[in-house]
């Protein structure tokens, strides 16, 4: 009965977005989840892929993670890329795969392999080239790490809709990192903004990026956009690892978004920071999203940006979810779990009011991991290209069936848990107005409730 760790597309008026479904405690989830909308997210289809999993549809794997969600406009296809746990219970392996739809995606067929070469790759993201000027129109791209030696880089490309993928390819300089997400510009090149890593045990990440312009037949060295400056989120919610969310506007400008505490005096709570780049090797200076005052006490990580990829530059739209403490220094029976939306309508320059999108959680109300209680790595937020709206898509959890003791968790023996995925139905793109009066506790107030995306849990 959870779901959670959604990611998000949109492309033409249909959005798809996938999820992890029935998680483990120990990593990975029953199955992956997909809830597709053909109508600008009013409603949505949902369902699970079949063929990744034991659970469903005959599949070798044991477990399911880190969906992510691609659209192949010369082919029509719509790829899911997930990873399938120990096959044959391996757990020395993971695979990464595409799961293929042709039909909008309403309807998904079994997964094929993007990289099984019996190592542990991790943290996949897919995107495609769908600028049919480009030369490299239709070629989609993978990025994952290989655990199995220290999370080093890897790519590979598809140039038949997803069906075959080429080998694994490193970055020039054969760099490690994790939670790269490629983007394509409308030249063909492809960026791909990454964590890498620093030899500092308090400050172990930085984030760097590389690219493409040779459609993916190779690679290139990776450079610097920024050190990180990071605070791990308080009560052991797994935030551990302040993850990119990053995306790319009409002339391909790049924009990428994450966690940092560098505004706060002592790095006490962290805000979101965003950099921009026209070529993916020079970039700006990370600035200061501002959500809240510097000085306060809110924390904010998990970040999932959306830019309509119709505008550009100082009129370019974006749209920020993101999760959020409104008391930073809390313990896990006080934390208050939170999601919020911020959006800009010139490029960033400026930021309408924070606007709140779902109730306060409890973390015992939340899937507890070996890493920590879990709404996900990441999140994500789409815009229909052109639509004045976002579409932000968030794990909520309520309190589950016959509520743990004070202390307890959803772990608990006889406890059920109620994690389900969310979108809401408020139109966010408006510099007007202010936060989203869903009063205090875990009750949500009409008319702007959050509109589930599926209730039906694996």
């Amino acid at each position: 009965m959870t779901e959670l760790e959604p990611d998000t597309f949109a492309f033409g008026n249909t959005i798809v977005s996938a999820f992890q479904v029935g998680r483990f405690y120990n990593g990975g989830a029953s199955d992956i989840g997909f809830a597709t909308s053909t109508d600008g997210g009013a409603t949505f289809t949902h369902g699970f892929l079949p063929g990744v999993t034991v659970f469903k549809g005959g599949g070798k794997y044991g477990r399911a993670s880190d969906a992510s969600v691609a659209y192949d406009a010369r082919h029509k296809v719509w790829m899911i890329s997930s990873l399938g746990l120990f096959p044959n219970g391996n757990t020395a392996v993971v695979d990464v795969l595409v799961s293929r739809s042709t039909d909008g995606g309403l309807t998904w067929g079994n997964p094929v392999a993007v990289n099984a070469t019996s190592e542990f790759n991790d943290k996949n993201w897919t995107a495609c080239d769908d600028t049919s000027t480009s030369p490299f129109y239709g070629n989609c791209y993978t990025e994952f790490d290989n655990a199995s030696v220290g999370d080093q880089i890897q790519m590979s490309t598809s140039t038949d809709g997803g069906k075959t993928w080429g080998a694994a390819k490193g970055t020039g300089n054969s760099d490690f990192g994790i939670g790269g997400q490629p983007l394509v510009q409308p030249s063909g090149t492809v960026v791909v903004p990454i964590i890498g890593f620093v030899n500092d045990a308090s400050q172990p990440f930085k984030m760097i990026s590389f690219i493409s312009t040779t459609g993916g037949a190779s690679w290139g060295s990776t450079v610097n956009i920024s050190e990180m400056d990071y605070h791990l989120p308080s009560a052991n919610l797994r935030a551990t690892i302040p993850l990119p969310s990053a995306e790319i506007d009409a002339v391909g400008t790049v924009y990428v978004v994450w966690g940092d505490c560098r505004f706060e005096n002592g790095c006490n709570h962290n805000d979101l920071v965003l950099s921009t780049s026209s070529d993916g090797l020079h970039w700006s200076k990370p600035g200061l999203i501002p959500i809240d005052p510097v000085g306060g006490s809110v924390d904010h990580f998990i970040p999932g940006l959306a830019v309509d990829r119709t505008t550009s530059g100082g009129s370019a739209h974006l749209g920020l979810a993101f999760y959020y403490y409104p008391v930073s220094n809390c313990q896990v029976l006080t934390c208050s779990l939170t999601v919020g939306f911020i959006s800009s309508t010139d490029g960033g320059a400026t930021w309408s009011a924070k606007e709140r999108l779902s109730p306060a959680m409890a973390l015992s109300w939340i899937a507890q991991t070996s890493q920590g209680f879990m709404v996900g790595d990441y999140i994500s937020t789409s815009i229909i290209p052109g639509d004045n709206d976002a579409t932000p898509v968030f794990a909520v959890a309520t309190p589950p069936s016959h509520a743990p003791s004070q202390g307890g968790t959803c772990l608990s023996k006889g406890v059920i848990c109620h994690e389900s995925t969310f979108t809401t139905n408020e139109d966010l793109l408006q510099l007007t107005g202010g936060p989203i009066p869903l009063g205090n506790g875990p009750v949500f107030t009409p008319p702007n409730r959050p509109m589930p995306l599926t209730m039906t849990a694996y």
